[in-house]
């Protein structure tokens, strides 16, 4: 006879997830939202679920997917419909990447970075020739982006940055290395931030097949294992000037994507924590020791109460962000608090989750350890947990800690 812990292994297996809501944030979305909650939901159980334990466990990207997130809708959600977006608004935008990651970090990643460090610049400081000729061709998930600003050297302190471009009268010679850049093995455009001469921060337009322009994959990772990380390396890349973004420049224009990429994130970091309270959820009231449920035990009961206590607060808070957003009264500092008290959570979450699976939480059996692992990258990158504490804390005294 079947015991029980395999029973329920089974089941879970199955890909049940039903979302929390303990507070009827349903009530606050509109139809649309709720339409495109369900189709995106639908979407992670057939195409991501399945498959995804497996593709961590190889290190393997699914290039497929790309093309599959296009076709949905998934990249540069807010970006106008007449370059090839979805034309939505922000909520909209969170609740795809809410769903997502609730399949997997990595494929969030994935869709975040082309919507949000690829298209969003490419729209926001683009010139019009610019938008045509990328954007819909990003939108649809025939090219794949990747976003360059972080550099060996240089990570938590951009600024500092020494990737550089020199006026050569009928083109840029640009020089330098980026790292930690998802998508970059497979991508086909670059938005690179780089110092002219004057030591002033300008975005240029990179494209693969450029003569000395190399993308190195990143291998060993423990984390993000189904996404695609490498680094971007310029030797004497040609790049013609109709390539620079001519609508901004200085460090506040990356700093604009980022806060586009930090908000996505504190929506899908809660869809990560979101799967590993269900997924404990299920298994406590499934798995049998000393007779009975663990869910029935004072411990597992505090464990899960206190999980949705902060998934629902997180979600509270990430709505209204989204809110301020669709008014465009949406602030640095909000955004920042918003992505770190996600991923904090989502963490916190992912390891009370693991001890309620007790071993077979380390297991790919359920996805409890590869969130974890995932969410070891989510609370490093686009600001670590210890610089949004100081974004918040110069907000508040007025003084910047951050030197």
């Amino acid at each position: 006879m079947e015991n029980t812990a395999t029973a329920a292994k089974k089941s879970l297996k199955q890909d049940r997830y039903e979302q929390p809501d303990f507070y009827g944030i349903d009530d606050l979305l509109n139809e649309e939202h709720k339409l495109i909650r369900s189709s995106i939901r639908d979407f992670v159980k057939k195409e991501i679920s399945p498959y995804i334990e497996d593709w961590a466990q190889r290190a393997h990207f699914p290039y497929e997917i790309v093309k599959k997130f296009g076709d949905i809708g998934a990249f540069g959600p807010t970006i106008p419909q007449q370059y090839g977006g979805g034309g939505l608004d922000y909520i909209s935008y969170g609740i795809l990447m809410q769903e997502i990651e609730r399949g997997d970090s990595g494929m969030r990643s994935t869709a975040s970075v082309q919507g949000s460090l690829v298209m969003y610049p490419i729209y926001k400081f683009g010139s019009e020739e610019q938008r045509k000729k990328y954007l819909p061709k990003l939108a649809s998930g025939e090219w794949l982006g990747c976003f360059g600003l972080t550099e060996p050297d240089f990570g938590s302190n951009p600024s500092g940055m020494v990737t550089n471009f020199k006026d050569m009268g009928d083109h840029y010679l640009l020089n330098g290395a980026k790292m930690w850049i998802s998508n970059s093995p497979k991508a086909d455009v670059a938005v690179v931030w780089a110092k002219n001469e004057a030591g002033r921060i300008h975005g240029l337009i990179v494209e693969r097949g450029m003569p000395g322009f190399t993308t190195p994959e990143t291998h060993g990772k423990w984390s993000l294992r189904a996404s695609c990380t490498g680094e971007l390396v310029f030797h004497d890349v040609k790049v013609p000037k109709e390539n620079l973004l001519p609508g901004k420049n200085g460090l506040g224009a990356p700093m604009m994507c980022l806060d586009s990429a930090r908000y996505g994130i504190a929506w899908g970091a809660i869809g990560a924590a979101m799967d590993c309270y269900d997924s404990a959820r299920r298994y406590a009231i499934e798995r049998i020791q000393f007779g009975k449920p663990i869910g029935s035990f004072q411990l597992i009961q505090k464990k899960l109460a206190e999980m949705l206590t902060e998934i629902t607060k997180a979600q509270l808070l990430n709505w209204r962000l989204g809110v301020l957003m669709n008014e465009g009264k949406g602030t640095t500092a909000q955004i920042s608090l918003a992505k770190r008290n996600s991923v904090h959570t989502a963490l916190e979450i992912a390891r009370e989750a693991r001890q309620i699976h007790g071993g077979m939480g380390i297991t790919g059996e359920y996805p409890i350890m590869r969130h974890m692992m995932n969410l070891e990258s989510v609370v490093t990158y686009e600001g670590t947990h210890d610089i949004h504490l100081l974004i918040l804390g110069n907000h508040i005294t007025g003084i910047p800690a951050f030197a």
